[in-house]
């Protein structure tokens, strides 16, 4: 569910985008004006945040981009298997399992805390606590 629509000029770098239905984050933004009767076209280059691949594409920048909504939660490693790890919400107390991200797997142990982020309903470890 998205909650905030922005014009292709308004993003900034940092900024979360959604492209062709995956939320991404921007990491270079150009904004070229045109002649005397044309519109602005924006240049924008984006990392996705939970497939990592970058995409670069340009658009009118009277064009409109969706902002997805990111909660940022934390939570309690319960056990680690080989690539998941089950977490507890320290707010909800839910329990879920999610991906361990390669980078990660040597910081995260048992009983610790990590912060994983709610992305549109994905969700996904980004760093422990």
């Amino acid at each position: 569910m998205v909650f905030k629509i922005i014009n292709a000029t308004e993003a900034k770098v940092g900024t979360n985008i959604v492209i062709d239905g995956e939320p991404c984050t921007v990491k270079k933004i150009d904004i070229s004006k045109t002649g005397k009767h044309g519109h602005s076209k924006a240049r924008i280059e984006a990392v996705g945040m939970i497939s990592e691949q970058k995409k670069v594409f340009v658009i009118p920048g009277h064009d409109r981009l969706e902002v997805p909504n990111v909660e940022k939660r934390k939570g309690q490693v319960l056990s680690i298997s080989e690539d998941k790890a089950t977490l507890m919400d320290l707010e909800s107390f839910e329990t879920l399992e999610l991906n361990c991200p390669e980078e990660l797997r040597g910081e995260i142990k048992e009983n610790s805390n990590v912060e994983y982020w709610d992305i549109e309903g994905q969700k996904i470890i980004k760093r422990s606590i």
